[in-house]
């Protein structure tokens, strides 16, 4: 906190810089004690490695069909994971898959934040009937399982992993609104606030350049939290044949199609469904170690 103050109070751009990089370096060290968020991290980036690579680490053509090498067990005929049932290679697939679970992934986190984020912080420094509209609008969004709303948006707007993403994107945005307007509860009638309103600053700029700041790293910890929860949607609506269209190869699609074989092929749809824990299982532990780093209370405590 103390390199932080020490940022905020300097005037020079030269002092200002070298704080923030003090920061960040000691914040680097403190997340650096937390090994099971090191895990995750190093997970993460593994996955982001993996899909630039994709096209030249991948051992096969993930959409090459070869009905006569169908359901191969793993390390069968230079497939190390085996095949699905129309013959294609379930690594080259896996490999392949994780670009469209990133691409998910960061669109969802691009859109669904900055929504909340705008509606928690106006009407949090509002106030009055902009405040009850707009959490009356949030409270409807809740009372929805997230599941089930996105299915009835992708049945609105149609099939495809476009749709898929912005069905996901309107169902997300509730806990980032809510987050926000707590945030700015507790900072619009602060003193840093009433300085700048001194100043002749009008609500537009209070907003966007002194509350929003305040508000990223509440936000940028529950982003993380929830990636776990997006991609189980995105790979439930990939289940359902709702998300990326065949042939691509999306990993709750790759589910969806091994479970007519999971007696007796069991890797088909295991192999995916463990990829799915494993990312998830990395977001989580990385937003655990977030969560440790830049939670106020705890690094007080």
């Amino acid at each position: 906190m103390s390199n932080l103050q020490s940022w905020l109070n300097s005037d020079s751009p030269e002092s200002r810089l070298q704080a923030r990089v003090a920061a960040l370096y000691h914040g680097w060290q403190e997340f650096k004690t937390n090994r099971l968020a090191l895990l995750g991290l190093f997970i993460l980036i593994l996955l982001l490695l993996i899909a630039v690579f994709a096209p030249w680490i991948s051992p096969h053509d993930p959409f090459e069909q070869n009905l006569a090498g169908r359901l191969q067990p793993m390390g069968a005929e230079g497939h190390l994971l085996g095949t699905d049932s129309l013959g294609r290679d379930i690594l080259s697939r896996l490999i392949h898959g994780s670009r469209i679970t990133l691409y998910i992934v960061g669109l969802v986190a691009l859109i669904a934040p900055v929504l909340g984020l705008l509606i928690g912080t106006v009407a949090g420094y509002l106030g009055g009937w902009v405040d009850i509209v707009l959490m009356r609008f949030t409270d409807i969004f809740l009372a929805f399982p997230r599941l089930v709303l996105a299915l009835a948006f992708v049945a609105a707007l149609g099939a495809g992993i476009e749709n898929a993403v912005l069905a996901i994107a309107l169902t997300a945005w509730p806990p980032y609104a809510r987050i926000a307007r707590a945030e700015t509860l507790s900072i619009r009638r602060s003193d840093y606030i009433s300085a700048v309103k001194l100043q002749g600053a009008g609500a537009l700029r209070i907003i966007t350049r002194h509350i929003w700041p305040l508000c990223i790293a509440s936000l940028v910890v529950r982003i993380t939290l929830d990636m776990a929860g997006i991609i189980l949607a995105a790979a439930g609506l990939g289940f359902l044949g709702l998300g990326a269209r065949p042939p691509s190869p999306e990993w709750g699609a790759m589910i969806a199609e091994g479970r007519r074989f999971i007696l007796d092929f069991w890797w088909v749809a295991t192999i995916p469904g463990i990829a799915i824990f494993v990312v998830s299982l990395a977001f989580n532990l990385l937003g655990d170690g977030l969560r440790d780093l830049l939670d106020p209370k705890s690094g007080a405590s």
